[in-house]
């Protein structure tokens, strides 16, 4: 079992589905329609994802959300190939929120890389999906 799982409260579950399934490359591992949840996963990554006033919501405020849900998380999603997910992305015309861009992280005494993006889904949540680049030498 997978240690940590985010749950995305979603307006619409169909169309979600068909961003993280269709557009992504998502699969679902399980789901009940008769709740609007459906659990997901890509590689090594699983997330969960329940629409509103269908099951049990976790709204702290009792008000309804309001749009971009999530404000100030961002997700990141490790897969081994980003090119697939950009050519989907592309061909559905979605935006990227921030482009495909090579970044070096430092990590004690080495720099880690990945090519990474993020882009919202149809909620606003940020995902931030990346691939290694490997580890190089901290740069002074």
């Amino acid at each position: 079992m997978t240690a940590l799982v985010p749950e995305f409260a979603v307006s619409d579950i169909a169309e979600s589905l068909k961003f993280y399934v269709d557009v992504l490359g998502f699969s679902i591992k399980y789901q009940r329609p008769e709740e609007g949840f459906a659990y997901l996963y890509i590689g090594a990554a699983e997330l969960m994802l329940d629409q509103l006033n269908l099951g049990r919501d976790f709204n702290i405020d009792e008000k309804p959300p309001a749009y971009p849900f999530g404000r100030g998380l961002n997700v990141q999603i490790k897969v081994d190939d980003l090119t697939p997910m950009l050519d989907a992305i592309n061909a559905e015309g979605l935006e990227l929120y921030l482009p495909v861009e090579e970044k070096y992280y430092r990590m004690d005494n080495v720099d880690v890389g990945q090519k990474q993006f993020v882009i919202a889904d149809p909620d606003g949540y940020l995902l931030r999906f990346c691939e290694s680049l490997g580890n190089r030498p901290v740069s002074k």
